[in-house]
């Protein structure tokens, strides 16, 4: 039996989630405070952008998490459509919410971030349509999926959306290399290593993983609880 498959059995999964959602709570607590103390009082200004560079801890975490996330749904939906696990289905309601709000986080830090350094609160830059661009395909997503009342239906469907909407992942991740942008290129995942000094890339790593902590921690809360509204619904159909 598949490791994919073993979890995919719903008593597993809920024994499993309520023995990981504290210890993630936890790490991400203090990930959380070690990496705002990093952030907004141990790194030092940058020469160019001043103390206005802190948003960028904010900022970053939330779109490689929310980027992160979305991958994942589409993963899962590559696995629901195949081998139609509900928990796949699952995954993805779960994670959708979660997903939007990073990156409407990083949309609205970047226009803050934006308009000292660009002068402008937005621009029709090539990254910063297409992080948009991600967050109406979330949002759409999510719409889509609650206009089923059927949950087979809605799932075959959801998973479609979100495989073609895969196709924006590549878009938001090269854009900068691909087409003359306002946006800076990438600074820690570049060939070549990090172009950040030490002092700024800890406390956005450790924010990193503050981030993908708690979007961890309120995935599973999430699907746990979908999961006893669609274990109720079943209750309820048969009590009828």
């Amino acid at each position: 039996m598949s490791l994919i498959s073993y979890f995919a059995n719903p008593g597993r999964f809920t024994r499993l989630a309520q023995l990981l959602i504290p210890w993630c709570a936890i790490a991400a607590l203090c990930a959380f405070a070690i990496g705002l103390y990093l952030a907004l009082v141990a790194s030092p200004p940058d020469y160019q952008q001043g103390e206005t560079v802190r948003i960028m801890y904010v900022h970053v975490p939330a779109a490689w998490i929310g980027l992160m996330l979305y991958i994942a749904m589409a993963i899962a939906a590559a696995i629901g459509l195949v081998a139609r696990h509900a928990l796949a289905d699952i995954f993805c309601v779960a994670a959708a919410p979660v997903g939007a709000s990073l990156i409407a986080v990083c949309l609205i830090t970047g226009s803050l971030w934006g308009k000292p350094t660009w002068g402008a609160w937005w621009v029709w830059d090539a990254r910063l349509t297409s992080v948009l661009i991600l967050l109406l395909i979330y949002l759409g997503y999510i719409v889509l999926r609650h206009a089923f009342d059927d949950h087979e239906k809605g799932s075959k469907a959801g998973a479609i959306f979100l495989l073609i909407g895969a196709v924006n992942i590549p878009i938001v991740r090269f854009s900068v290399d691909w087409w003359h942008t306002l946006h800076q290129p990438a600074s820690v995942l570049r060939p070549g290593g990090s172009s950040l000094p030490p002092s700024m890339l800890t406390p956005l790593l450790v924010m990193g993983l503050a981030y993908g902590l708690y979007a961890v921690c309120l995935v599973l809360l999430r699907m746990r609880t979908v999961l006893t509204q669609r274990k109720l619904e079943i209750l309820t159909r048969a009590a009828q």
